[in-house]
């Protein structure tokens, strides 16, 4: 994942709800559940770990019972202490306060709740990363150092494997073809990190990777659930049974889900877009662009996915008067550089979402030779009566400008495709009149309608008309 090229748009629920969500996810609810039952009895290790005599106790407190519970309660304790809540006030004596971030889960904003959230998930995501405890137990040498080569593991480059999964469960949720807020598989999400994109069947040392990735990344989700970054179904304990053990009950061998399923919550969806902007990536949301000017829209959503830039649009409208929306939108669409043709598809599309009201602003962009073919379709869509017929020129510039905008938004498409074989039959003499356009794009147009049409005649007719268009431009 590169941290230059945009990533998808996501659409956040709103911070308010997103902050009920941090409130109430179990390891922040716990840690200043802590924070409160803390007093100036207790105490903590060098490491500001809660003493060992106190977990009991804390643990206790916190309704929290069996083998695990002392590790739970540890594990608040130290969030407490990393996110602020607790204090501690003197390191040789071990003693605590409250810290002033405790104010915040209950009287700060919700910007403010989830700042302590994000301060939480950043220490789980680094617990994440480090051996399991009976590991590391057996790794310890007898002066009670970690030999970390027998552990196998390399803190960098564990922390580069996590953070790579949560990238592209963070894509797969963003993408509008992936499966959205649907559950993941975990072998898929294993895959994804392993398997290399052109490889076709994979070797068995590969899936033997992947099985190793999925134990993994099975230990990983069961520590990111309790901070509410994921909703996790854990790989089926049967599936991890020694061979010559019988299972405790018939299994389904094709039921996908009993190798782990993953969702990324609205919170983590929320919280890995934080962690993203921090690390330098480019990961606009829905809604980003409401405040600021046509232009900014329409070139922050040149390359939106449709369902999310028609989202961002109709925010950035609702905010303004359907008139003045209109003519700050066709001003902006203007332009002769490479990104106006997408700007002007930006732009027409946008208008399509603005009511009647707008229709002075087109009118007076009719003789325009930029937008007047744009705002002639707008008219004639809606009825509007006295629509002057456009001149040969403007529909050819129109075309070229159509074109030009799609291969700037989706390449050499199949859609595309379809639009260039279409042209191509509806207008006999098309390339003998599209080469004269005096439009910045039409070399380039016409060397992708060669590179497109399935029939080679007229893809050299194209490519011929393509050499006449860079020839006329002094190219």
């Amino acid at each position: 994942m590169s941290d230059s090229s945009p990533l998808p748009p996501v659409r956040l629920h709103p911070e308010a709800e997103l902050a009920r969500d941090a409130l109430s996810t179990p390891l922040l609810s716990r840690a200043a559940r802590l924070a409160r039952w803390a007093s100036p009895e207790t105490r903590v290790d060098a490491g500001g770990g809660l003493a060992e005599d106190q977990l009991p106790a804390a643990a206790e407190y916190l309704g929290l019972t069996g083998d695990d519970a002392a590790a739970w309660a540890s594990e608040a304790w130290r969030v407490a202490i990393d996110t602020g809540l607790v204090e501690i006030t003197d390191e040789e004596e071990g003693t605590v306060a409250a810290g002033e971030d405790l104010a915040l889960l209950t009287g700060g904003s919700p910007q403010d709740v989830l700042g302590v959230w994000l301060g939480a998930l950043d220490t789980v995501v680094a617990d994440a990363s480090v051996p399991d405890l009976d590991d590391l137990m057996d790794a310890m040498d007898e002066g009670g150092e970690i030999d970390l080569s027998s552990l196998d593991w390399d803190p960098e480059a564990e922390a580069d494997f996590l953070d790579g999964v949560l990238g592209n469960l963070y894509l797969l949720t963003a993408n509008e073809d992936g499966p959205g807020d649907r559950p993941v598989p975990l072998p898929a999400l294993a895959a994804s990190m392993i398997v290399p994109n052109d490889m076709g069947e994979p070797t068995n040392d590969v899936l033997e990777q992947v099985s190793d990735a999925m134990m993994r990344l099975d230990d990983q989700f069961r520590v990111l659930e309790p901070i509410g970054l994921v909703e996790y179904q854990p790989v089926d304990e049967a599936l991890m049974a020694d061979a010559d053990e019988e299972p405790a009950a018939p299994v389904d061998d094709t039921d996908v889900s009993r190798y782990g399923m993953v969702r990324l919550t609205p919170l983590g969806l929320y919280g890995l877009r934080a962690r993203l902007l921090e690390a330098g990536f480019a990961a606009p949301a829905v809604g980003d662009l409401v405040d600021k000017g046509a232009d900014a829209l329409l070139d922050g959503t040149a390359h939106f996915p449709p369902g999310a830039a028609q989202a961002e649009t109709e925010q950035w409208l609702d905010r303004r008067e359907p008139l003045d929306a209109a003519r700050e939108l066709l001003a902006a669409s203007r332009g002769g550089d490479g990104g106006a043709p997408l700007r002007r598809l930006r732009c027409q599309q946008a208008l399509s979402l603005v009511g009647p009201e707008a229709e002075p602003a087109l009118r007076a962009v009719l003789d325009d030779p930029e937008l007047g073919g744009l705002a002639r379709v707008w008219l004639t869509e809606r009825g509007a009566a006295d629509v002057p017929p456009p001149s040969e020129a403007m529909i050819f510039w129109l075309t070229v400008d159509t074109v030009a905008a799609q291969l700037a938004a989706e390449g050499n498409s199949e859609e595309l495709q379809g639009l260039v074989e279409g042209l191509a039959q509806q207008h006999s003499g098309f390339f003998a009149a599209a080469w004269r356009v005096d439009h910045p794009a039409t070399a380039d147009v016409l060397e992708a309608m060669g590179r497109l049409h399935p029939d080679k005649k007229i893809a050299k007719e194209a490519r011929k008309a393509a050499f006449k268009a860079r020839s006329q431009q002094g190219g």
